[in-house]
């Protein structure tokens, strides 16, 4: 079970959704190290402690994080910035 889910509805292209889910890993991945791969319209990520997965669909866009050890203690932050992102960049036109 994830540590942290997040689901965002979008106006998006799959093709476009797709290209936003790639934005908020690159984000995070910055910020975290964490490396991520396609398959199919997820885009799984992980580094060591965390791990997960961004499934985009046609109308929705589904973040689950789960968290290991030390990274627990984070997970309020870890969140929050998540949500920032996956709102700016899922946000209802």
């Amino acid at each position: 079970m994830p540590d942290i889910r997040l689901i965002r509805t979008h106006r998006l292209t799959l093709a476009m959704a797709r290209a936003a889910a790639q934005g908020v890993i690159d984000q995070l991945g910055a910020e975290y190290d964490v490396v991520s791969e396609w398959s199919g319209n997820a885009l799984h990520f992980e580094r060591g402690g965390v791990h997960g997965h961004l499934l985009v669909q046609d109308r929705q866009a589904t973040l689950e994080i789960t968290l290991e050890g030390l990274f627990k203690a984070f997970a309020p932050l870890i969140e929050e910035k998540a949500a920032a992102r996956m709102d700016q960049v899922f946000r209802e036109a």
